[in-house]
């Protein structure tokens, strides 16, 4: 992997370093791992603000300059993500309002979710076991892959691959569920690890039960688009259009143009 270029604002010096699953949860009954499993490592622990992604409570964003790869930064409380350039931001609506949030690129799909974790473990290596029992009841035959933080899930889909990142913090995970064509996949993966590795979580110190979501608030742009998704939606039900096509960018799928904060 090539890590990214990461230089402090203030003229700091630069420092060069290196779709959907289950819940994270710990499984009751854990499944025996193949030799390739159980020799992927878990991550190293890293120095403290050294390399993302970061902990939002302790290390200041403000004091980072992603603009070589980011022309804004995607705020959603919980998350700051600095978005890569040339992408855009998608709500994926369900029944009753917005269901996940996805980073779309030019290789792919993204969608970021962080949890809760407890204080006295980290949860990521137990949570894969129970994403690949989802992914096997759905057909798939997942692997695991050595990456930079320790084991990635992969699973090859009819012409994609589905990959997912897990990244344990200080009393946080954060999970990248990664979604492109087959020929992009690589590409997506490396993206995907770039945008980690600039992501910075919030966790706060409200009493949040492990392996729930971190909560997340829209920023203005994005809810007011939501808000009148949701209109649209209402006004159809009235009007006895059930059945009318779903806006474009698939069912349930809002598009929308990032709210930025500046770098």
């Amino acid at each position: 992997m090539g890590w990214f270029s990461r230089s402090k604002k203030k003229d700091e010096p630069q420092d060069d370093q290196a779709q959907e699953a289950a819940t994270p949860q710990p499984s009751e009954a854990p499944e025996a791992e193949t030799p390739e499993e159980a020799g992927a490592q878990d991550a190293a622990p890293r120095p403290e603000g050294a390399v993302g992604p970061f902990d939002g409570d302790t290390v200041d964003i403000e004091e980072f300059d992603f603009s070589d790869f980011s022309d804004a930064v995607l705020d959603l409380s919980s998350l700051k993500i600095p978005l890569p350039k040339e992408s855009q931001v998608q709500v994926e609506m369900g029944p009753q309002g917005p269901r996940m949030i996805h980073i779309v690129t030019r290789y792919g799909r993204i969608t970021p979710v962080a949890f809760a974790e407890p204080r006295s473990e980290s949860m990521w290596r137990e949570s894969t076991v129970e994403i690949r029992e989802g992914m096997r009841e759905q057909g798939l035959q997942p692997r695991i892959e050595q990456g930079p933080w320790g084991r990635e899930v992969v699973a090859d889909n009819e012409g994609g691959q589905v990959r997912i990142i897990g990244i344990d913090g200080p009393r946080w995970l954060l999970r990248f569920t990664t979604a492109a064509p087959a020929e992009h996949a690589e590409n997506l993966a490396e993206l995907s690890r770039e945008i980690a590795a600039r992501t910075f979580v919030y966790r706060g110190e409200n009493a949040i039960l492990a392996g729930s979501s971190l909560p997340v608030v829209l920023p203005n742009l994005l809810a007011d688009q939501v808000r009148q998704e949701m209109q649209r939606r209402a006004q159809a039900e009235q009007n006895g259009q059930n059945g009318a096509q779903p806006p474009a960018g698939g069912e349930g799928a809002t598009p929308a143009g990032p709210q930025p904060t500046e770098n």
